[in-house]
């Protein structure tokens, strides 16, 4: 084909917009190569969401915008994923790690854990690198919704190698009692001396996305984070009933003083669907909705409860990894995919909306129609 074939399919190309920044790919500059050969047309595209869905919808805008050039052609998309990095200092203890999210809630009880759990292990599931550190030092949680016992072993240069499990790396005071029963009776010191060694003193390694699991409460767990190295934000968990959201609204307003960023809202346990097929809203409805507003974040999802979500994390394999295609699975994966979305975005606003980012990204996709 001539240059000039190639030169009209690239123009078309560069009009189409990115899911994600609502700008064109020449604006972007996301374009990276085109190849035409006879009937098949190969493109290279650096996108910012690990995420298949993201990266079919885009897929598809592309190839309706070179058909509508030839509608014979065979198009073969080939993606450089760049997962936006975080701003570091020369002092943070895990530069290597691209983003670090807090999911947390004001109110206990509301799911916490298991949302911090599915999510990791959706990020994963998307090719990424994650690793998941349960932050809530007197009542740990991950190893008993992640199925793993051991303790961890260390590098030669005395560092504290994580725990492994469905690619994840783990850490949690968990691994760490001789006797899982075993209280921590701590004082706020101590707390802070281990959250410090959890994150600076772990071999975490080059990370996508670090997700902690943090404890109730408006304490002092959220505020030694903060001071530790640079948040990429928080993802507040609540139920519908408002009780759980008089305490979330006060987990929102301590974020604001930190100023820890605001990726968005879940909603848990937020409806059950009967044998029937009839939904019923146990514990109210809007409360995400009320969260989201007050927080002017947008409200990532709704998870319902499930007897699945229960049974699959009490036997440590939680339902994204037991049963991703289960309707409870779909919704965790949904969320997943919309926080990596709001990451990028976040980033791309951060740094002054006009080029999407460069830097080498964790893995290739191709789709081929």
């Amino acid at each position: 084909m001539s240059d000039s074939s190639t030169q009209t399919l690239r123009t078309a190309l560069e009009a189409v917009h990115d899911p994600i920044f609502d700008r064109s790919v020449g604006q972007l500059g996301t374009l990276d190569d085109v190849v035409l050969d006879g009937q098949k047309l190969h493109l290279k595209v650096r996108v910012s969401s690990p995420t298949e869905s993201t990266q079919r919808a885009f897929a598809k805008r592309l190839i309706d915008a070179a058909r509508g050039v030839d509608s014979s052609l065979e198009v073969e998309v080939e993606w450089q994923v760049v997962v936006p990095t975080r701003e570091t200092t020369s002092n943070d203890p895990i530069p290597d790690v691209r983003n670090v999210i807090l999911v947390l809630s004001g109110k206990g009880g509301v799911g916490k854990s298991t949302v911090a759990t599915n999510l990791a292990l959706a990020l994963r599931r998307s090719g990424s690198r994650v690793g998941l550190l349960d932050a809530d030092i007197y009542g740990p949680s991950i190893p008993t919704m992640m199925g793993i016992t051991g303790h961890p072993g260390t590098t030669p240069d005395k560092r504290i190698v994580p725990l492994q499990r469905f690619g994840v790396k783990l850490m949690s005071i968990g691994f760490l009692l001789e006797d899982p029963k075993q209280a921590i009776v701590w004082r706020g010191p101590m707390l802070h001396g281990a959250l410090k060694q959890f994150v600076s003193d772990v071999d975490w390694g080059p990370l996508d996305y670090l997700v902690l699991d943090l404890p109730p409460g408006t304490g002092d767990v959220a505020l030694s984070l903060a001071n530790q190295c640079k948040l990429t934000g928080c993802l507040m968990v609540t139920t519908p009933q408002e009780v759980a959201l008089q305490d979330v609204y006060k987990a929102v307003n301590m974020c604001g003083k930190l100023k820890i960023p605001m990726l968005g809202v879940v909603e848990n346990m937020s409806y059950f669907v009967d044998s029937a097929g009839v939904t019923h809203e146990l514990f109210g409805s809007g409360g995400g909705q009320t969260v989201a507003e007050f927080a002017k974040a947008p409200l990532l999802g709704k998870v319902p409860i499930d007897p699945q979500i229960r049974q699959w994390g009490d036997d440590g394999t939680p339902v994204v990894q037991a049963a991703p295609e289960s309707p409870s699975g779909e919704v965790f994966m949904d969320i997943a995919d919309a926080l990596s979305a709001r990451i990028a975005l976040q980033h791309f606003e951060s740094q002054g909306g006009e080029a999407a980012p460069k830097e080498s990204g964790p893995k290739r996709l191709r789709i081929v129609t």
